[in-house]
């Protein structure tokens, strides 16, 4: 993507897509890499889980591309319904995360610089960690999240095509916090074993 590298996280609602994120944010801007964060959630709602990208590769890809500063308007729920919200402005980073449902999708791929994909474990799981996370209220609407998502991995591909899959207990992993590095693995497109 011009010279911004792009690693995508992904993988279903409440597996943790977002404290990974943010780890390695962290551990990249610790070692003095401009890195920036956006995700799926500032665009995403209930009714419209995916269709929204348009928005996220006009205001935030093709301008990072071009090698100047993005921006986009974040979801505002605190009317408890979805309306844009405040003017998010994006600099020019070095490494660009999109972290979040479908930012590994079928059309961004050729972008990637990597994708990784964050199981998070069963349906069950990521459910309570979800309402955990968005309250009892969101409980039913998280339910059909869910069920929304598992056909849209199932016929984009997602896991298949990530170059790093996690599970929630990798991510909890010391292992987790060595270096890290997204200029590893086979580029994306490449035969992978197994």
């Amino acid at each position: 993507m011009g010279a911004v590298r792009l690693l995508a996280v992904d993988g279903p609602s409440g597996a943790g897509k977002s404290t990974l994120a943010a780890r390695i944010v962290a551990g990249l801007r610790a070692r003095g890499c401009r890195t920036e964060l956006v995700s799926t959630d500032a665009f995403a709602t209930w009714d419209d889980p995916v269709s929204w990208w348009p928005q996220l590769a006009g205001g935030v890809l093709r301008p990072l591309a071009n090698g100047v500063e993005g921006a986009y308007r974040r979801m505002d729920w605190s009317t408890g319904a979805p309306r844009p919200g405040e003017l998010v402005r994006v600099v020019l980073p070095e490494v660009l995360v999109l972290e979040g449902v479908s930012c590994g999708r079928t059309s961004v791929r050729p972008l990637l610089s990597h994708l990784c994909w964050l199981s998070g474990g069963s349906d069950e799981e990521r459910l309570a960690r979800a309402v955990t996370r968005d309250g009892e209220a969101a409980r039913a609407e998280l339910g059909r999240w869910q069920r929304f998502e598992r056909g849209w991995f199932a016929v984009d591909g997602t896991p298949a095509a990530a170059g790093t899959r996690l599970s929630s207990e990798t991510v909890s992993s010391p292992c987790v916090n060595g270096p890290l590095r997204i200029d590893q693995g086979k580029p994306l497109g490449s035969p992978r074993p197994g």
